[in-house]
């Protein structure tokens, strides 16, 4: 560490926005975060990446929109770049020519990005290179956590139960159409479609006949031309778990806790808009359910997260079916983070409230190793 880092406090770049399509989603949690970390103890270096790309230092915190919508990037600061030494492990942040103050040396980076070019391992990736320390997982956790096809490998490798699926690749519907509709019958309807590569259930949709298949491809391919086709765990209660490390290393479960959908509100399933925009889902934390039960989730849980590779963080969501069977449904490495969030709550009720949990994830980076590990 420098002398210049040795003598003032703490400096934590968080980093948000990005070029994906959980943008907003990614400003809502930065803003949340920002106000949650001591700045008594920590200096904070809010840092945006735009829809396009460009990385623009931010004046504090994301601006907010009517309610109902999401926070959206303040795009009118100075563009900034990164450079690093890697004899001290420290990147430094400067800004452009028309701000060419330089914000100084960071010691961990908070990255809040959710979806592609972010959450999938390419920021991290960039940090590995630079040699700082970072929250959450890692460049192949967080590759592999973001292709739900990769995950589901990596999930069976492990003996860890899901529910039946198909990948369509790129050309395949294209190319062989017949073909996958009847590997898609074969799974029985309803199924589930959704991209192999996308968060926050964007381009998801459940289908019910064949003939509305072609159209719930066509919807996931805009977010990605890669996608997955899942049987529907039609009736099924969907169960989440957060998994946190402790500065040992030993990964932790939290309660479980339960998403209930508003179905008489117009949603099929946990979409987007119930989610994030009208209120319409109930949390139920602890989830209501069998001992038993819980204790496999938990269980589970952490056994997803140490197969992936995880470090720090991560959410791993289930479904209860109506039979007893847990299924895994899929791990996020960078789950929501609002207080009002499913992985917080849960923290909050295993005993961990929002402030000590960003707190426990800025020691964690801290004091992890940088290069391989």
């Amino acid at each position: 560490m420098s002398s210049e880092s040795a003598s003032r406090r703490p400096r934590i770049a968080v980093v948000f926005g990005g070029k994906s399509s959980e943008h907003g989603v990614s400003c809502l949690t930065a803003r949340e975060v920002m106000r949650a970390i001591d700045t008594d103890r920590y200096e904070v270096v809010p840092i945006g990446i735009t829809r396009e790309g460009r990385w623009v230092l931010q004046p504090g915190e994301p601006v907010v929109l009517e309610p109902g919508s999401l926070p959206e990037l303040n795009e009118d600061g100075p563009d900034i770049a990164l450079s690093n030494d890697p004899r001290r492990n420290e990147v430094v942040v400067h800004a452009s020519e028309s701000a060419p103050a330089t914000v100084g040396a960071v010691d961990v980076v908070f990255p809040l990005l959710h979806g592609p070019w972010g959450e999938d391992g390419t920021l991290q990736g960039l940090l590995e290179m630079a040699g700082t320390r970072y929250v959450g997982p890692g460049v192949l956790a967080s590759a592999v956590g973001m292709d739900k096809q990769y995950m589901k490998l990596v999930f069976a490798a492990d003996g860890l139960p899901q529910l039946p699926y198909i990948v369509v690749r790129p050309r395949d519907w294209k190319d062989r159409s017949d073909e996958i509709r009847n590997d898609v019958a074969g799974l029985g309807y309803p199924v589930f479609v959704k991209p192999a590569r996308a968060g926050s259930s964007f381009g998801g949709s459940l289908v019910r006949e064949p003939e509305a298949l072609a159209d719930a491809v066509a919807l996931a391919q805009e977010h990605d031309p890669k996608i997955i086709v899942e049987a529907a765990a039609e009736g099924a209660r969907e169960i989440e778990c957060g998994v946190l490390e402790d500065l040992t290393g030993q990964a932790h479960a939290s309660v479980p806790g339960e998403l209930v959908v508003a179905t008489d509100k117009g949603h099929a399933f946990y979409d987007f808009e119930a989610k994030y925009l009208d209120g319409t889902t109930t949390l139920s934390i602890p989830a209501d359910i069998p001992d038993d039960a819980a204790e496999r989730i938990r269980a589970y849980a952490v056994r997803a997260f140490e197969s992936l590779g995880c470090e720090g963080l991560s959410r791993v969501d289930f479904f209860l079916l109506a039979d007893g069977q847990i299924v895994i449904n899929e791990l996020n490495t960078m789950p929501g983070f609002t207080p009002t969030s499913m992985f917080p709550q849960m923290w909050a009720a295993s005993g961990i409230d929002y402030p000590d949990l960003v707190e426990r994830l800025i020691a964690l980076a801290t004091a992890r190793d940088t290069g391989l590990r």
